[in-house]
Order: structure tokens, then C-alpha cells, then sequence
């Protein structure tokens, strides 16, 4: 299933990642337009341009998704993709030129690293110069960089999180994939057998301990790591109205919820986006059931791919996981 979400049609990503400082941002690149949705399921999250996305608003294609790091500093960072697809002559078309539109999402990762560094908008920039439709690197990279889960116990508990992409194909050429940056307060779950795949850690044994379990327990550090959010986009070359990349948001979302235990929490600003290029048909629940695979798949190899960045441990070097 493994795949990158470059791969459907009209689709480009890039990175920039500073790992010295655990940070970075990921851009996808659509620059003749796609058709935008979306879906929030966290408490606390953190975004630009993202009402026009809903349904009811004049707005019917975006040019770009950034994902980037340094929490609500991390917004800035989308001039500099704003630049760089103005200078290409893509967005719309005004009397005082061409206006890009560029939704954003971020996550809090200035716990680790050093949290004076944010991505700017030279960083977005150098993302988008980088992007290919090419196979695209994995794990501790971009938006992902500075990405930990597992943090009900706090920080020194952390495991590391990462981005990871999975691809669907539905037959007829029809193609739904995922990029997803996992950054969650709770844990990564194997959906097949129920296993924890990145959690807290028992720092005695090395193992993962259950955040669920130790909510019930009461065993809790406070106040709670800010540290959280998974976001992400779904891209389908599948012919989408604004009403049906809304709800595809909404089923894929499940995807999340199958993976992340707890997912969509007080502490979390869970966003995914919904980007629609193509001329493809497909009936939408089995494009859904597509959707939710791909997602789920993303976020177990957005954790199996990281590395060990800023003192967090990612999970092939943790004894005894």
C-alpha cells in the first residue's frame, strides 16, 4: 500500500527540514488547482484559509496545502509559498494579478528542538523549489521533523513521531492517497491486532505503556504537554464537488480515530484536508473506505519510518518495543 501521495496526478511535495533546531514544513503543490475540503476534529487547532474550504463559500480550488511546524508561528511560513506560486503565475486571476490560495495547518513541536527556531516563509519557499512528483522521503522530515507521540506522562516519556505517506488504487486508475504528520498526544495502534505501535514509554523496561489505560488510572502529568496535533491531506484524481470533498474529509477521518487512541483530544488540533484533481469516477463509500485505508497506513509508517531526533527516541531504538 505503501506509496506517495505525488503519485496521483497534478501533485507535487516538498520538504524543508532543519533537524538541529526539530522542525520543518511540507508543501503540497497543486498550482492548476484543486478542489479543497476538509474536517477538524481536535480541540485546539491551528490554521489559515480555512473556512473558504467548506461548502457554501465562493472559493472552489486551492493552489497549495502547508503543513508546518512552530505551532501558530509556523502560519507565516505560507507567504513564502505564496511567493513562489505567483512568481509561476498560479491562482486566481485579478486585475492586479494572480492571487495563490494557500491553507495552512500546523503542529506544536517547540517542546524538543530549539523553540526559537519556526519555520518562515524562505523555509516554505525552499520546500516548494524542492518539490517533485517523484517517491518522497518518509519519517523525521518536514512538518514531521519535530513530531512526538505518546505524551500523557510528559516530554521525557515521548516517543518519536514522524510524516508518512500510503497510496490506494480503487481500479479503473482510480488513486486515493495520504499524507499524514503525526504529532499526537496519544498513542499509534496496529488496527489489524490492537498492539501499541508508539506510546508513552516505561523508561524501567522500555516498553509502551497505554495512554487510555493511564488516563483511567489517573496517571497523568499535568499540565499536559501542548506538544499535539495530526495533520494531513487526502488526494484523489477522483472528479469531486466541494459537498463530496467535505464529507470524504469526514470519512477519512476514521482513519485517525483507528490508528491514534486517543485521537481528536482536548489537547490535539486534528485537521485533515481533501484535495480533488481529476477526471476519474468512483462511487464516494468506496472511495471512503480508500481514504480511510490510506490514512490509517500513513500514520503507522509516519512513526515506523522516524529516526531519533532531539533526544527523542523514535521506535527502532527503543529496547524492548
Amino acid at each position: 500500500m505503501a506509496g506517495s501521495l505525488a503519485q496521483v496526478p497534478g501533485f507535487k511535495i516538498g520538504h524543508y527540514t532543519d533537524v538541529e533546531a526539530a522542525t520543518g514544513c511540507t508543501v503540497v503543490l497543486c498550482e492548476q488547482g484543486a478542489v479543497p475540503g476538509v474536517h477538524i476534529s481536535g480541540s485546539s487547532p491551528g490554521g489559515r484559509e480555512i473556512e473558504l474550504l467548506r461548502p457554501g463559500y465562493s472559493v472552489n480550488l486551492v493552489h497549495a496545502i502547508l503543513l508546518s511546524g512552530g505551532s501558530a508561528y509556523g502560519l507565516d511560513a505560507a507567504a513564502g509559498v505564496m511567493r513562489f506560486l505567483e512568481e509561476r503565475g498560479a491562482g486566481f486571476d485579478t486585475i492586479a494579478g494572480v492571487v495563490p490560495i494557500v491553507s495552512s495547518a500546523i503542529i506544536f513541536d517547540l517542546s524538543i528542538g530549539d523553540p526559537c527556531v519556526r519555520p518562515t516563509p524562505e523555509n516554505a519557499y525552499q520546500a516548494c523549489c524542492a518539490a517533485t512528483d517523484s517517491q518522497i522521503v518518509e519519517g523525521s522530515v518536514g512538518a514531521g521533523t519535530g513530531a512526538s507521540v505518546g505524551k500523557c506522562l510528559g516530554m521525557a516519556h515521548a516517543t518519536k513521531g514522524g510524516i508518512g505517506f500510503a497510496s490506494v488504487h480503487l481500479g479503473n486508475d482510480v488513486n486515493v492517497a495520504a499524507l499524514i504528520v503525526v504529532n499526537a498526544w496519544g498513542d499509534v495502534i496496529d488496527p489489524g491486532c490492537g498492539l501499541t505501535v508508539a506510546g508513552p514509554r516505561d523508561l524501567a523496561t522500555g516498553s509502551f505503556l497505554r495512554t487510555s489505560d493511564l488516563l483511567k488510572q489517573h496517571r497523568m502529568r499535568r499540565p499536559f504537554p501542548t506538544s499535539n496535533t495530526v495533520i494531513g491531506v487526502v488526494a484523489t484524481n477522483v472528479r469531486l464537488r466541494k459537498e463530496q470533498t467535505h464529507r470524504l474529509a469526514q470519512m477519512a477521518q476514521t482513519g485517525v480515530a483507528r490508528t491514534i487512541d486517543p485521537c481528536g483530544s482536548m489537547y490535539d488540533g486534528d485537521t485533515l484536508f481533501v484535495l480533488s484533481s481529476g477526471h476519474k469516477r468512483c462511487d464516494m463509500n468506496v472511495l471512503g473506505v480508500g481514504a480511510v485505508e490510506a490514512v490509517a497506513e500513513a500514520v503507522q509508517r509516519a512513526v515506523l519510518q522516524a529516526v531519533t531526533v532531539a533526544g527523542v527516541p523514535a521506535v527502532g531504538d527503543i529496547k524492548g518495543a
